[in-house]
């Protein structure tokens, strides 16, 4: 490829002038602009290219122009996860020198995971922040600019597995970036698709340590094996998930106020009863929200009078932090919801 350098054999013909490619040396294939590659002319490699199939395109792909370069994601296909993968991903200026990377966060994994991102330069701290990487999921966690790569940047990433007893063990590790292996790093990044500096950070995510260590006799690793896995993590991180990290990574970005939600017994209560619980709830959650830094939330009120919903907008105007919120139709709540965005 062009670009990139990679190589691979074509195995499939897209539309839009578009060819499939599996990449030598690992297990993705990815969809590649048919000009942004050159036919190799090493002879064993052409009998490699001549295993592939080409099927010639349908007439009127072959006459329309080729689209914006973007792709989507039903085409791109993972056969093998590589785990958790830091990948820094250029932005041009209109000179089409550099001027900065996107710095993502990349889960091709069938695992959710909370996570704790650090980037720091010359030993100080310039940006911290947690929450959970859904599976195959890419998200930007920053951006590190070209003139910053000399300032000894440094990224510090911790992960835990999501599952249904809780976060798993901590895996943890401490990335250097060097300016000479940082553009020596160009590889084509799972999910987006493009060529990018890509670091592969955790490639399992999801057995625990389990081989024997290194000075360990028999007994001690037979009676570590026989152990209940829950106990095993104690051994292979060096604490548990930080509060306020497991807290927002569980936290629900919706609240139901319907009362049958909130309260037993609650046909005995009298209207204002059932009013005033409500808005402690609400009031609790708001809170929450806004300690916890989430991005916005809805609450569900229901149609019913609209009193409940009024007195949540009165509340609301008056929360500095309060970027804005509507009533509007929703296909998942209808009208009986309020969004709230948070600053």
């Amino acid at each position: 490829m062009i670009r990139t350098n990679d190589t691979g054999v074509v195995t499939a013909l897209l539309e839009h002038g578009m060819l499939q490619v599996s990449l030598d040396g690992s297990d993705m294939e990815i969809p590649v602009f048919e000009e942004d590659i050159v036919h190799y002319t090493d002879p064993l490699r052409d009998q490699i290219f001549a295993k592939a199939k080409v099927v010639p395109a349908p007439k009127k792909y072959q006459a329309e122009p080729p689209p914006p370069r973007t792709v989507s994601e039903n085409q791109y296909a993972i056969l093998r996860s590589s785990g958790v993968q830091i990948a820094f991903d250029p932005a041009f200026r209109s000179d089409a020198s550099i001027e900065k990377y996107l710095i993502f966060l990349i889960n091709d994994t069938r695992y959710e995971v909370v996570y704790n991102f650090v980037l720091s330069f010359n030993g100080r701290v310039a940006k911290q922040q947690d929450g959970k990487l859904e599976a195959v999921t890419a998200l930007q966690v920053g951006e590190l600019t070209f003139d910053q790569l000399n300032e000894s940047p440094e990224v510090e990433l911790s992960c835990w597995r999501v599952t249904t007893e809780g976060p798993g063990a901590e895996l943890k590790k401490v990335l250097k970036i060097k300016p000479q292996q940082f553009f020596k790093k160009v590889l084509t990044a799972p999910l987006l698709n493009r060529p990018v500096h890509l670091f592969r950070i955790f490639e399992n995510i999801k057995d625990e340590p389990s081989g024997k260590q290194d000075g360990e006799d028999l007994l001690t690793y037979t009676k570590r094996q026989a152990t209940p896995a829950k106990f095993l993590s104690s051994q292979y991180h060096s604490g548990h998930v930080p509060h306020e990290v497991r807290e927002k990574a569980e936290f629900s970005p919706e609240i139901d106020l319907h009362i049958e939600q909130l309260a037993e017994n609650w046909a005995k209560l009298s209207n204002a009863e059932i009013l005033q619980i409500q808005l402690r709830h609400f009031d609790a959650f708001i809170e929450k929200s806004i300690r916890l830094g989430v991005e916005r939330v809805f609450i569900i009120h229901g149609l019913g009078t609209g009193r409940l919903r009024d007195t949540i907008a009165t509340r609301l105007l008056r929360i500095p932090e309060v970027k804005t919120f509507k009533n509007e139709y929703h296909p998942r709540y209808g009208h009986g919801a309020t969004e709230v965005i948070f600053e």
